[in-house]
C-alpha cells in the first residue's frame, strides 16, 4: 500500500514538472516570436483594376521576392502559405506600345498593403512589363436548341418566351469577329400538358478563351393549351378574272381544318376566313382545275388548314 502511494506521488510530480516545463517553453516560444525579426518572403502579384477596354494576356511576373523586418508572428504565416498583394493596373505607363509599371511604383502599392508593423527593406528591382489584348464588344441572338413533345390535343399557346433573347460578347476582335449567334444547351420535354419555364445554360466554345459573356444562361417559358378541332365550310372567291366572263367552280366552297382553344373554336364564323382562286396565274386556255390559297384566317388559332389544294370550274364568257 505504502509503495502504490510512493509510485503515484513520483508519477505526480513528473507530470507537474512537465507542465511546467511546457508552460516556460512556451513563454519562452512567445517572448521570441514577439521580437522584430528581418527575413525574406515571396509575395504573389494579383493584377486588379485591368482597363476595360483591355484584357491581362501574360505579366512578367507574378510573384516578387522580398526583405521584410516584422515581430515573429508575422512571419509565422509566411511559412505556410505566400502573401498575395495587389498591383493596380487603372495608370499603367505605355512607351513604344509596350505597357509596363515601375519598380518604384508597384513597390508604393506594396507598402500601402503592409501592416503597421512590417517594413518593406528590399524587394527585386525589375520594371513589370505587361501583355494586354483589346477587346471589342457585340450583341449576338440566342439560339435555342429546344426540342418539345405534346401529349395529343396540347399544343404550345403562342410564341416561346427566351430571356434574354440576345446577350452581349467581350473579347479580342479575332475571336468574336465571326460570332453570329451562340446557342443553348440541348432541353428535351416530353409528355407535356401544362406550363413550363427552364434554365438552361449558353454553350460557349472552346475557342471563345478570352471572351466574357454578359449572361452564362437563359430562361426558356412557354404556354401548353387543350386544343380541339373543327372544320368550318368557305365559300371560294375567284380574283383576276377577264372582263367579259363568268367562273362557277366545283365546290364553290371549301373546308378548313381549324385547331384552337374550345373558347376560340366556339367563336369562328366563316367570315373570319378568305379563300382566294387566282385565275389570273392560269397560263393554260384548256385548264380545268385553280389552286386555292388561304388569304386571310384569325390570329388567335394555332392553325387552318385547307383541306383542299385545288377545284375545277367552268368558265363562260358574256
Amino acid at each position: 500500500m505504502i509503495n502504490k502511494i510512493k509510485r503515484s506521488l513520483k508519477k505526480r510530480k513528473v507530470k507537474i514538472f512537465l507542465l511546467f516545463l511546457l508552460c516556460s517553453g512556451l513563454a519562452w516560444f512567445i517572448s521570441n516570436l514577439s521580437e522584430d525579426y528581418v527575413s525574406n518572403a515571396v509575395f504573389n502579384l494579383e493584377y486588379v483594376k485591368v482597363p476595360d477596354s483591355l484584357l491581362l494576356d501574360k505579366a512578367s511576373k507574378n510573384t516578387v521576392n522580398v526583405k521584410l523586418r516584422a515581430v515573429g508572428f508575422q512571419f509565422l504565416g509566411f511559412n505556410f502559405k505566400n502573401k498575395s498583394v495587389k498591383i493596380d493596373l487603372s495608370q499603367i505607363e505605355m512607351a513604344h506600345s509596350k505597357f509596363y509599371a515601375p519598380q518604384e511604383v508597384y513597390r508604393r502599392q506594396i507598402e500601402r498593403q503592409l501592416s503597421g508593423s512590417m517594413t518593406l527593406l528590399e524587394m527585386d528591382r525589375d520594371t513589370l512589363f505587361f501583355d494586354f489584348l483589346k477587346l471589342s464588344s457585340k450583341e449576338v441572338p440566342i439560339s435555342p436548341q429546344i426540342k418539345l413533345d405534346f401529349v395529343q390535343n396540347y399544343l404550345l399557346d403562342g410564341d416561346l418566351e427566351i430571356k434574354p433573347e440576345k446577350i452581349t460578347i467581350t473579347g479580342p476582335k479575332e475571336e468574336i469577329d465571326t460570332i453570329r449567334s451562340v446557342k443553348s444547351s440541348k432541353l428535351q420535354l416530353s409528355e407535356l400538358t401544362r406550363d413550363f419555364t427552364r434554365k438552361i445554360m449558353i454553350i460557349r466554345s472552346q475557342q471563345l478563351k478570352h471572351t466574357t459573356f454578359s449572361s452564362e444562361s437563359v430562361s426558356i417559358k412557354g404556354k401548353v393549351a387543350r386544343f380541339s378541332e373543327k372544320v368550318i365550310q368557305v365559300p371560294i372567291e375567284v380574283i383576276n378574272l377577264p372582263a367579259g366572263t363568268q367562273i362557277r367552280t366545283f365546290p364553290d366552297s371549301v373546308s378548313i381544318l381549324c385547331k384552337a382553344k374550345i373558347k376560340e373554336l366556339r367563336n369562328l364564323e366563316k367570315s373570319n376566313f378568305q379563300v382566294v382562286a387566282d385565275y389570273g396565274v392560269v397560263k393554260e386556255d384548256n385548264a380545268k382545275t385553280l389552286s386555292l390559297k388561304l388569304a386571310k384566317s384569325p390570329k388567335d388559332i394555332y392553325s387552318a388548314n385547307l383541306l383542299e389544294a385545288e377545284v375545277e370550274f367552268i368558265l363562260k364568257r358574256e
